[in-house]
């Protein structure tokens, strides 16, 4: 079973989202689990301390290491993969997820204050991933973002197979535009190919537009794909 635990001051914030729709619905069959620690636990004084002052002075508080060391190594010694939710981290893109979603599961620290002690990270070998360009009061919506990315993954959450290939992201690409009925909507109707039967055409549109969005839309993604489809030409065969 693939298995989350999130490493938390607010355990009451899980499962949330994820009790919910596929997610909740997945993890009620036994595809997955969640175990939210609470990191205040882990803290030895009587108030519970989980922050101190920043060394060398500044604003705000830092989470404190020993008390994270120890929550972490509550969490237990697996091959798990041990991840902090940090505005300065990786950017998470598609094939991370890909990667996360085929392996045991992971434990994931949601960083609070001004973040956390450098020695902390260090120590206990923590990747740290970002969901974007942003600041966010604590990295728990950071977590739940990324643990429904995984959960969807995972062999027999979503209905139908080619749900997880044909989408944004999936070929370094952006989705192409989706239709259902009613098949004229305000003035605006379905475009003709999709009616038309023909799957090669259909295809072939998709991919169009797809590429279409992508190049007006991600110029990053659109260079790093053109740069892929390059490197593929020229690459010796066998």
């Amino acid at each position: 079973m693939w298995r989350a635990t999130v490493l938390t001051l607010f355990p009451e914030m899980f499962p949330g989202p994820l009790g919910a729709s596929l997610a909740g619905k997945a993890r009620e069959k036994g595809l997955w689990s969640l175990e939210a620690l609470d990191i205040r636990a882990h803290a030895t004084d009587r108030h519970r301390t989980v922050d101190d002052t920043p060394a060398g002075g500044g604003p705000g508080m830092v989470m404190k290491p020993d008390v994270l060391a120890r929550a972490i190594d509550a969490a237990g010694a697996d091959d798990r993969a041990r991840l902090l939710m940090s505005p300065r981290g990786a950017p998470l893109t598609q094939a991370r997820v890909q990667a996360l979603a085929r392996g045991p599961g992971m434990v994931v620290v949601c960083g609070r204050f001004e973040g956390v002690d450098e020695r902390a990270i260090a120590a206990r070998g923590l990747e740290e991933v970002s969901i974007g360009d942003f600041v966010l009061s604590g990295g728990e919506i950071a977590a739940l973002a990324l643990v429904d990315a995984c959960v969807r993954l995972l062999p027999g959450v979503m209905g139908h197979d080619a749900s997880g290939t044909e989408e944004s992201f999936a070929e370094g690409l952006l989705e192409y535009p989706q239709y259902t009925r009613p098949q004229v909507f305000e003035g605006r109707p379905i475009p003709e190919i999709l009616l038309s039967g023909d799957h090669g055409r259909i295809a072939a549109w998709r991919r169009a537009e797809a590429e279409r969005l992508t190049a007006a839309r991600r110029p990053d993604l659109w260079a790093a794909y053109l740069a892929r489809r390059q490197a593929a030409k020229f690459a010796p065969d066998g």
